[in-house]
């Protein structure tokens, strides 16, 4: 299914961005996917959300994505799917905590096939229109799958075992830090400041702002809905970018969580604590999803409060973006609502 756009986008990838052909397009491919848990937002219920992707959105309602990829040309292509809830298959994902660990593992999956969908079409992009299809490349599957596990590692190795050995050496250093709680505060801060870091970093890349800015788009879009104004590109444009059910203010939840829960930790040896930390992340999850979950349906009082770090940090990994992106985002949700309701579903603002 597709729709022409008169204009023609202001950024092309250049042949380095195919991701299955070279190491740079595999880093970028690596970025991406380690952006995943930051650019997605919604939950399985009633709601709709999305996620940004290279050059396009997905947006998913609670049966039913769609995402949306602007071509070069200006032509965009649609990828549109039924989506089974998780807790109708596994029921105790219903349950409080669990819910969260589903969602996200839910989340990921669809955010990997729909950042794979988006891949192939830069990769067509980059291989030009007038290949014969049956000659077109696209992203190999041992690509994808080969980048997933090696940003899975780095994410164990960034997020859980350098910030414990610094902290460790650290305390050894200062005795006044050389405590269990010390150290495990001391790595919480240093975890905070390397996630911080990494976002800065990326966020000077071209390509990741235009991310950035299609995150926008599906901020802006979702904020539409919910509002229940007509879903327009001018109505969006009225929209802040910042939404509280942000995957940026649900890491930076997971974070200070996790700060509190490994606190805890009854453990002194280093190998102890590195492996605790990662058997407890499906913990910090759940309960980062109940307290996120929770502060999107109360945003007074104590909830603003906390959430607000989140909301500032969405100034990075959110940009405004321009009409023809909100465009995308606009198109991803009709896809995705007129496949809810061929279902039989109902959108219901939550």
């Amino acid at each position: 299914m597709t729709v022409r756009w008169p204009e023609t986008r202001p950024y092309r990838y250049t042949s380095d961005g195919d991701p299955s052909l070279n190491l740079r397009g595999f880093l970028r491919l690596f970025t991406h996917i380690q952006l995943l848990p930051i650019l997605e937002s919604g939950e399985e219920t009633t709601l709709v959300g999305g996620q940004a992707v290279m050059e396009g959105v997905m947006m998913r309602s609670p049966h039913s994505y769609c995402v949306a990829v602007r071509k070069a040309s200006g032509e965009i292509v649609t990828e549109e799917k039924p989506l089974a809830k998780l807790s109708d298959r596994h029921p105790a994902f219903k349950l409080p905590v669990l819910r969260g660990v589903g969602t996200l593992c839910q989340a990921m999956w669809l955010g990997l096939k729909a950042l794979h969908f988006s891949a192939n079409n830069l990769v067509e992009d980059l291989d030009g229109d007038k290949t014969p299809k049956k000659n077109k490349k696209e992203m190999s599957s041992w690509a994808m799958w080969a980048n997933v596990g090696f940003s899975l590692a780095f994410f164990i190795f960034l997020y859980k075992f350098v910030p414990l050995y610094l902290a460790t050496w650290f305390g050894h250093i200062v005795p006044a830090a050389g405590s269990r709680f010390g150290i495990n505060m001391v790595d919480g801060v240093i975890r905070l400041v390397l996630f911080l870091g990494f976002l800065y970093l990326i966020s000077r890349m071209k390509d990741i702002q235009r991310v950035f800015e299609y995150h926008g788009a599906e901020h802006k879009v979702v904020f539409n809905f919910e509002s229940g104004k007509p879903v327009t590109v001018e109505n969006a444009q009225q929209f802040v970018t910042w939404h509280p059910r942000c995957g940026t203010s649900f890491l930076l939840v997971v974070m200070v969580i996790a700060m509190a829960i490994y606190a805890l930790l009854p453990f002194d040896s280093f190998t102890a604590k590195f492996l605790a930390r990662i058997a407890l992340l499906p913990v910090i999850i759940g309960v980062s999803y109940e307290l996120i979950r929770f502060a999107a349906k109360h945003r007074q009082g104590l909830m603003a409060v906390l959430t607000q770090p989140g909301l500032w940090l969405q100034r990075i990994t959110t940009q405004p973006p321009s009409n023809e992106q909100a465009e995308v985002a606009i198109h991803a949700l009709n896809h995705a609502m007129e496949l809810e309701r061929a279902q039989g579903g109902e959108l219901v603002i939550a």
